[in-house]
């Protein structure tokens, strides 16, 4: 049976930007004595296939490798983010089409578990190379965790095409062997209870599940009877407890027909992406929500390696929190790892209300007043008999006579 070969090739981004980046070339050139030395590496560097058709070869290794850094690495601000964390100690696990263990930028960080040891169509090592790789000699390509660990399990076919029953054992088994990332880099339109199930129980074992909100292409056998695309929701991405992600690329806006996002927590560089294929030190180029995840998932090993105390919900919580404000907040690792933030909210105490002395008892104070008064009568008194018997005694007590 025939399946359409779906790319993901470099579309034009239209529209003005969200906000502004630095005026820098969408990616690197290609070195100097190689083809079409001097040219952007957009224009050079072979497209990642999505999936391969019935009958294709495997994704092989390119022949063009990107010396300078990134778009993405520049708008993350990636150099001054891994001054403070590179990741290392914090296992991300890649649930996709494999990882290729033969990439210089990965080497020795890479642990497989069942088919993910080889990846023919190329799309979960260039993922991992996202979120993991090394910078290596002759490139300035690297990941946004360059001392991670990958570990490799498969979700989907060896021809990209991911099933419920392998996302959701891949999610599962990832967080019982300690992952404390989950990075998926495939959508499913089915599969609520399995992947929902799944990604609550990566949550309960600490694990933070990072899933692209839309899917990087859509097959025509996908689309509606007018071309119109999908709407999701795609899963797991919409599980409760999974981190939401969304791209745009150089010019801040997402690809002009990129298929539409359903619900996104967080948006990420994800267009024009510059990563690893499956062999050798060449590079590829490629545009999708995957690739936007795959750099969140790369940023959330990043804070877990610095904070190891927060859980998976508070490591969303400051992913969230420091992005910089946009229709769908925008990723800032720096300031995910350099904000002082409590890991709860201060509660606010509230001020002691003021207590009053008690009213003092009224009766002392009477009776010094009685007792003054009758001290002062007394005196009076005296004064007056003082006064009063002498004279009465002169006149032997009798009253005075009228004149």
């Amino acid at each position: 049976m025939g399946c359409v070969l779906a790319i993901a090739v470099v579309l034009p981004v239209v529209g003005g930007p969200a906000f502004a980046l630095p005026a820098l070339p969408a990616t690197p050139a290609v070195p100097s004595g190689s083809p079409g030395a001097g040219e952007p590496a957009a224009t050079l560097l072979p497209p990642l296939p999505v999936r391969l058709g019935e009958g294709n070869p495997c994704t092989g290794a390119s022949g063009r490798t990107a010396t300078g850094a990134a778009w993405s690495q520049t708008a993350l601000g990636l150099s001054r983010a891994q001054r403070i964390s590179r990741g290392g100690g914090v296992t991300v696990a890649v649930v996709d089409t494999g990882v290729s263990t033969r990439v210089p930028s990965l080497s020795g960080r890479v642990e497989t578990a069942g088919a993910a040891a080889e990846d023919c169509v190329g799309h979960g090592t260039f993922a991992a190379g996202l979120i993991a790789a090394a910078p290596v000699k002759g490139s300035g390509i690297t990941g946004v965790a360059p001392q991670a660990r990958i570990l490799a399990l498969p979700g989907t076919d060896d021809r990209g095409v991911p099933s419920v029953e392998r996302v959701a054992a891949g999610i599962r088994t990832a967080a019982d062997r300690g992952a404390r990332v989950i990075y998926v880099g495939q959508v499913l339109r089915t599969g609520k209870a399995e992947l929902t199930a799944a990604v609550a129980h990566a949550t309960r074992r600490d694990a933070l599940v990072v899933a692209p909100a839309a899917p990087d292409a859509v097959p025509r056998g996908e689309q509606g009877p007018d071309g119109e695309m999908p709407r999701g929701p795609y899963w797991p991405a919409a599980a409760p407890g999974a981190l939401a992600v969304v791209d745009f690329g150089p010019g801040g806006v997402r690809q002009q027909n990129a298929p539409p996002a359903h619900e996104p927590d967080l948006s990420a560089p994800g267009d024009e992406m510059v990563s690893v294929g499956p062999a050798g030190p060449g590079h590829y180029i490629g545009s999708g929500a995957s690739l936007a995840a795959a750099g969140v998932a790369g940023t959330a090993a990043l804070v877990r390696a610095y904070h190891p105390d927060l859980t998976a919900a508070e490591v969303t919580r400051r992913l969230l929190d420091t992005a910089y404000p946009s229709d769908t907040p925008r990723l800032d690792p720096y300031a995910a790892l350099s904000l002082v933030q409590d890991r709860a909210k201060p509660s606010v105490r509230e001020p002691a209300p003021a207590h009053m002395p008690a009213p003092a008892d009224p009766t002392p104070h009477n009776r010094s007043l009685a007792i003054a008064a009758v001290g002062l009568a007394t005196v009076l008194l005296l004064a007056a008999l003082a006064a009063v018997i002498p004279r009465g005694r002169t006149r032997t007590w009798r009253p005075p006579t009228t004149p």
